[in-house]
């Protein structure tokens, strides 16, 4: 039987179809100061990882608009449109993007009163680049929660 016959019921019967070779997942990586976004940058292309840019909120809301990504890691702390606004804009978009959000200053504050914004993680910076990967690792493995 070639894959072309398999129909939708024979597939969600359990029928496995051949796979393809899987393409890396896409990141977008958020942060205004620029060589903290290289070194992030550089150590997740490293890992396997496709990854873009952008050196604030708003260059990352027009990616956000113009790509599919798999996971956002948003500083907090930038210019014109901060980590959790962005978020927000996410998530009004019904994005279901998980987010790593990393600051020196973790708003605390507007986490708790709005949950709805759904971070998948936080790293304090400074934070040593085997706790991003680990955090992308797990981060991407873990079910997805659709609300």
């Amino acid at each position: 039987m070639k894959v072309d016959d398999i129909t939708q019921s024979e597939a969600t019967a359990g029928v496995l179809l051949p796979c393809q070779p899987c393409a890396p997942p896409r990141i977008l990586v958020v942060d205004d100061e620029p060589a903290i976004r290289h070194v992030m940058t550089l150590s997740l292309v490293q890992s396997g990882y496709h990854v873009d840019a952008a050196e604030d909120g708003e260059a990352a809301w027009q990616a956000l608009q113009a790509k599919h990504y798999d996971l956002l890691i948003t500083d907090h702390s930038m210019p014109k449109v901060t980590g959790v606004a962005l978020v927000k804009m996410v998530r009004a978009r019904d994005m279901s993007l998980p987010v790593v959000l990393i600051s020196g200053q973790i708003p605390t504050e507007d986490l708790e009163r709005h949950p709805w914004l759904r971070i998948s993680a936080i790293l304090p910076k400074p934070f040593a680049l085997d706790a991003l990967r680990d955090t992308v690792k797990n981060v991407l493995s873990a079910p997805t929660l659709i609300l």
